[in-house]
């Protein structure tokens, strides 16, 4: 049960971040087709009714969301740049409490500002901000700290936890690319040149 929830948490995680790029990648798009159709003299009449000016404070904060989210999802397939030139020199038993020590600092570093942009939020909430362009409620577009830094916290301690118990760490191969598998069979023989001495 506890494997098939993670599994669901990971495949939202992934669409959360799929769409916010897709979306925010989409809206500038139409904000730079918007802009410089205003400047076309027969687009002019059509464009200029159409108000998007709330469209850059939108991708901003879909990009923020997105970012949050991106370093949850960072921590859960390791991705993030980690310098462990001195880690390395160390021996497997003196390697495993150092590497199980940098990660819980992550987690109270996560929960420490997960904790903070909680606070953060409820006081935007009680004082009913907005968004400049959007007019949106301040408090749910901040909620993206407290939620991204929660769940990175959960992602450090899950990493520490498999570390614990298997010694591996996530590890991205950065020469594989998902969806696409190679041959490793041996290259055949190319053949001969057409016309080429036997």
């Amino acid at each position: 049960m506890g494997r098939f929830l993670l599994r669901i948490l990971d495949r939202l995680e992934e669409i959360l971040i799929a769409s916010l790029m897709a979306a925010a990648t989409l809206l500038i798009f139409v904000a730079v087709v918007h802009r410089y159709g205003t400047g076309v003299p027969f687009l002019y009449p059509y464009f200029i009714q159409l108000h998007i000016s709330w469209a850059q404070e939108l991708c901003i904060y879909m990009f923020v969301w997105m970012a949050k989210f991106g370093a949850a999802y960072g921590v859960r397939t390791g991705i993030h740049v980690g310098v462990d030139v001195l880690v390395n020199y160390l021996s497997p038993a003196h390697r495993k409490p150092v590497v199980l020590f940098s990660l819980l600092c992550g987690v109270l570093f996560t929960a420490v500002i997960g904790t903070m942009g909680l606070k953060f939020v409820m006081e935007l909430y009680e004082t009913g901000q907005v968004t400049a362009d959007l007019e949106a409620p301040r408090w749910i577009v901040f909620s993206a700290i407290p939620a991204g830094s929660y769940l990175m916290c959960f992602r450090f301690l899950q990493v520490a936890w498999a570390f614990w118990k298997t010694g591996e760490l996530p590890h991205h191969d950065e020469s594989r690319v998902e969806g696409v598998e190679i041959d490793q069979t041996p290259d055949a023989q190319p053949p001969s040149p057409a016309g080429a001495a036997r």
